[in-house]
């Protein structure tokens, strides 16, 4: 095996370069609406971030770009921390917000009865 295995050289970066990670974690949507949604994780949210969250309404899935607008601590117990964070919906397709629409309207006709 060679020595180096790269193909091309990497180069030290002196000070900082700054870069995000997109990285898909599971999140439980605790509370939802046409505009925005209650989070729950096991990892803390960096205030006014903004983040794509693929959400299932019942048989299908949208993709929204949300921004945190607030992030605390929920629940602690021994083996974890949970956080619950307030995600803002911006820039929502109004197909995505058809969408979101209609399967809220049909939690609550179910609830109705």
């Amino acid at each position: 095996m060679p020595e180096n295995r790269r193909e091309e050289e990497r180069l030290q970066i002196l000070g900082a370069l700054e870069a995000n990670a997109r990285v898909q974690q599971p999140v439980s949507v605790r509370e939802l609406s046409r505009h925005g949604a209650q989070i729950e994780t096991a990892f803390p949210l960096q205030l006014n971030a903004l983040h794509e969250f693929r959400i299932e309404l019942g048989s299908q899935s949208v993709v929204v770009k949300g921004r945190v607008a607030h992030c605390q601590v929920s629940e602690i117990d021994a083996d974890t921390v949970l956080y619950r964070a307030g995600i803002e919906f911006v820039d929502l397709p109004a197909r995505v917000e058809s969408a979101i629409a209609q399967f809220l309207d049909a939690v609550k006709a179910g609830r109705r009865g």
